[in-house]
This record gives structure tokens, C-alpha cells and sequence, in this order.
């Protein structure tokens, strides 16, 4: 049995759990008093004392304020691992490799939407396939689908799918270059073939919100957001393809923990050493599966902007639908940082975490360099997102890594004991909200009341000086799988 949990304050917003025992490094939670005894009922924090006990885990095991319970690692977990000396975890990233999120901005304003707003999530909905095991028109063959995950979302720019100006604004460009097609079983490449392009389910949602408040004029301005104005978020990942890979991996992963002998309190953990043929085979396979959820998310948005230009009858130029940015929630990064002053190499986990680069990194777009990178942390349906930026105290202190989203305090199964799909819907059009779903199960899932506040969320990365505010924006309308 574990010890009982001790938690010791740093300041409102820090919470630690001292290094004890196997763990290596201590624990390190972001949150609020306010939202303290929600992580606490959780027990998530087991699992952030166990990441620590991780081979060449460096810093802290971290924990963000919508951390919940998770495969191994916490959601909302951050560790960062010596790349030459430390471990890589598919815990650590989680099945939906790459789960992600975009904006995409308009001209378009609320005065313009809101008369013809039920029509229009109608008119979304149709070209948004959606929902468990939801296939596309975009058909991949072998051949096409090795292309997908080494290319990534340039793959869907070059067969049509958007502009170069997209990939300038999308992490990484939208694609690791480590990535290697040979590391996919091919059961993998069977369920990415009809994938590129969809939704899915569960907490992935297109949503159409209106930008309501701004917070940093500056920020916003270099960002593209205005008060008033229309906006497109996506959040979803690699679909089946990357499910395949992490679950394939786990397996290797076990087998690598029991030839070694390594010790760790939890067999989910399972990792081999980043520098390792299984490590590298892993982080290959990983990158790939990013490269297809990049692909996805971008040909998603085509469909969007398709979708908003027909219905318009406009131009591009009329309407703008420009990506502000895209960012990755589920995913270990090969990443140099600052640790006790020296610069190392670092295989980087972020579990239900984003990256929050600050201000001069050059891995953030030349334009956005001087505010810091976008963050985006969305709501679920009823509830605000908002977009934030990077940090100069998130490069020092959390490997550059930000919060993701509000985290679930209610399982799936309570959320559907607590209200049904008919419930949700009514309280959601009543504030002016018009939902469509591909079945009635996801709405009770996600219902609002299943996550943490994210305003709570927001406010305690930004107390803690690893995010500031720019601007938060309403839900008009969502398209949920």
C-alpha cells in the first residue's frame, strides 16, 4: 500500500508532495484551494507519486489543475525524462495520440450567425463525420496512409486540404520528422484508411463561439481575435490508427519492463528507455500517429471552411477562416530545456497538457514569437474556452507545459445516471446553444456538469504565472461525435 498522502503548499497555487521512498523526484501540482478537494476525491495524485518513481524522470511529476485519473499517468500529467538516460512511457501520452485542438478565426460576426445559427450547426453537422468508428470520403489506400503519417498535415495541403499559411500556424508545422511508417502494425494502417477527416466521440467536438471577452489587447491583436467575432474550435486526435499504436506499444512496453527488471508501483507504466530500439521504435510509431491526427484536424477544418463558404455565399477573403493555431494535448516531444541551469535533452511527456513555450522561443511561429506560444483550453459544450499564451515562468518551471482543458469530475457512466441526452440538449438550447450529436449517449457523457469550471481551470495556471489570459469565447453551436 501506498503512504498516505501528504500535500505540502508552495503558495495558492502550488501544491507538492514530497519526494519519498522509490519516487525520484516530488510530486507538483498546479490548482486552486478552490479546486483542491475535486483532484484530491479523485486519487489521481497516486498516479502523479508514481510517475515519479519513473527511471530518469528529471524536475517533478506534474500535475495541472483538470488532472483526473488516467491509463498510468495521470490526465492533466506532465514528466519530463532524460533523453539519453531516462525512460518513454506510452502511459505518458495516452491512447488518443495527439488529441488536439485548433482554431480557426473569421470575419464573421455574431450579428451576421446568430439568425441563421440553427441551420448552420445543421449545415456543419452534415459534412462533420462523427461518432464511434465514423468513416470519411477521404479513402486511403496503403500506400497513401504510409504518406499521411510521415507528412502529416502537409499531406492534406498538398492533396487540397488547405493552405501552406495553415501549416505555419500548427505545432510543429504539423509534422515530426522522426516519424517512421515501418513502426505501424498493420492493423493500425486498417483502422487510419477511412479515419482522415472524422471526428470521433467522447469529448472531440467541432464548435462554432463567439470571442466575448479580451483580456491582453496586444496579445489578442497579434493573435487575430476581436470582440464579437465568429470562430471555429476542433478538437480531436488520431482516431483509431493512434489507439492501435499505444495499445501495440503497451505490449512491447511490458515485455521490455519484465527482460530489464525494472520496478515501477504500477504495471501501466510500462516504458523502456527512450534510447533503446523499443523506445525509439515507439517514439517513431507515436510520431506517426501524430502526423495522422494532424491530417485529420486539418482536413476537418477544410470541411468547415467549405461548409461557411457555401453557406455565405462568399469568398475566402470575404470571410478570412484563417488557423490562429493547433496545438497537441497527447504526446511525449524530444525537447531541449533547462535543468538546475544546463540545457538537456528531454523526452517531454504531456498527458491532457499543452505546451505553453514563452515569449522568443523559436519553436513558436515568427509572428506570435514576441507574446508567446497559443494556448488553447476548451470547454465542453455549455462551458467558455479560452486562449491563452505561453510563459517565460512555464519554460522554467513546467517544461513549458500549460493545463488542457476543464477535466472530468464525473465518470461517463455517472454523468449518465445524473441527466439524459433530451435534458442536456433543452438546458443547452435554453441558453442559446444549438447542439447536434450523431447519438444521444455522448450528450449525457459531456454534459457540462461532467468537468471541472474552467474558469477555476484557467485561473489557476494563470495564478501560478505559467499562462496569461487573452481572450475567452462562448459557445454558439457544437457538432459532438
Amino acid at each position: 500500500m501506498p503512504p498516505p498522502m501528504t500535500l505540502s503548499p508552495l503558495d495558492d497555487y502550488r501544491w507538492e508532495i514530497p519526494q519519498d521512498g522509490p519516487m525520484r523526484v516530488p510530486g507538483r501540482i498546479y490548482a486552486s484551494a478552490r479546486l483542491l478537494p475535486q483532484i484530491l476525491e479523485d486519487h489521481a495524485l497516486e498516479q502523479v507519486r508514481n510517475v515519479a518513481c519513473l527511471p530518469g524522470i528529471v524536475g517533478a511529476s506534474m500535475a495541472m489543475p483538470d488532472i483526473h485519473w488516467g491509463y498510468g499517468f495521470p490526465i492533466g500529467g506532465v514528466a519530463a525524462t532524460d533523453a539519453a538516460r531516462g525512460v518513454v512511457s506510452p502511459g505518458g501520452v495516452g491512447y488518443d495520440i495527439n488529441c488536439g485542438c485548433r482554431l480557426m478565426t473569421t470575419r464573421l460576426e455574431h450579428s451576421a450567425v446568430r439568425p441563421r445559427l440553427r441551420e448552420l450547426i445543421g449545415a456543419l453537422f452534415s459534412r462533420t463525420p462523427s461518432g464511434v468508428g465514423s468513416t470519411g470520403p477521404i479513402r486511403l489506400n496503403q500506400k497513401d496512409a504510409r504518406k499521411v503519417v510521415t507528412r502529416g498535415a502537409r499531406w492534406a495541403v498538398e492533396q487540397g486540404y488547405g493552405s501552406e499559411a495553415d501549416l505555419e500556424t500548427t505545432e510543429d508545422g504539423g509534422c515530426i520528422a522522426e516519424a517512421d511508417p515501418d513502426a505501424l502494425s498493420e492493423r493500425a494502417y486498417e483502422r487510419g484508411f477511412r479515419q482522415v477527416g472524422t471526428l470521433g466521440s467522447g469529448n472531440h467536438f467541432l464548435e462554432l463561439q463567439i470571442v466575448e471577452t479580451i483580456y491582453d489587447a496586444d496579445a489578442a491583436a497579434t493573435f487575430g481575435l476581436v470582440e464579437g467575432q465568429v470562430a471555429v474550435m476542433i478538437h480531436s486526435g488520431s482516431r483509431g490508427l493512434g489507439y492501435q499504436v499505444c495499445d501495440d506499444f503497451l505490449k512491447v512496453m511490458a515485455r521490455e519492463v519484465a527482460r530489464d527488471g525494472t520496478h515501477l508501483p504500477d504495471r501501466q507504466l510500462a516504458c523502456a528507455h527512450a534510447a533503446s530500439p523499443a523506445g525509439q521504435q515507439y517514439l517513431a510509431a507515436m510520431a506517426a500517429a501524430a502526423n495522422y491526427a494532424w491530417a485529420n484536424r486539418q482536413a476537418l477544418m477544410h470541411g468547415a471552411r467549405e461548409v461557411l463558404l457555401e453557406f455565405f455565399g462568399a469568398s475566402p477573403r470575404d470571410l478570412g477562416l484563417g488557423l490562429m493555431y493547433d496545438v497537441a494535448h497527447n504526446i511525449a516531444k524530444r525537447e531541449r530545456h533547462r535543468v538546475d541551469g544546463k540545457p538537456r535533452d528531454l523526452i517531454v511527456h504531456r498527458k491532457g497538457a499543452t505546451r505553453a513555450f514563452g515569449p522568443g522561443d523559436v519553436r513558436i511561429p515568427a509572428a506570435y514569437r514576441p507574446i508567446g506560444q497559443p494556448v488553447l483550453v476548451p470547454g465542453d459544450m455549455g462551458t467558455a474556452s479560452y486562449v491563452l499564451a505561453g510563459t517565460t515562468r512555464a519554460m522554467e518551471e513546467t517544461f513549458g507545459s500549460t493545463c488542457h482543458g476543464a477535466g472530468r469530475v464525473l465518470s461517463r457512466k455517472a454523468a449518465q445516471k445524473r441527466k439524459g441526452a433530451e435534458q442536456v440538449r433543452r438546458e443547452l438550447e435554453a441558453k442559446g446553444i444549438w447542439v447536434r450529436s450523431s447519438g444521444p449517449r455522448t450528450l449525457a457523457e459531456e454534459m457540462p456538469e461532467a468537468y471541472k469550471d474552467v474558469d477555476d481551470v484557467v485561473e489557476s495556471v494563470t495564478g501560478a504565472g505559467i499562462s496569461r489570459k487573452v481572450a475567452r469565447l462562448r459557445p454558439l453551436g457544437v457538432i459532438k461525435g
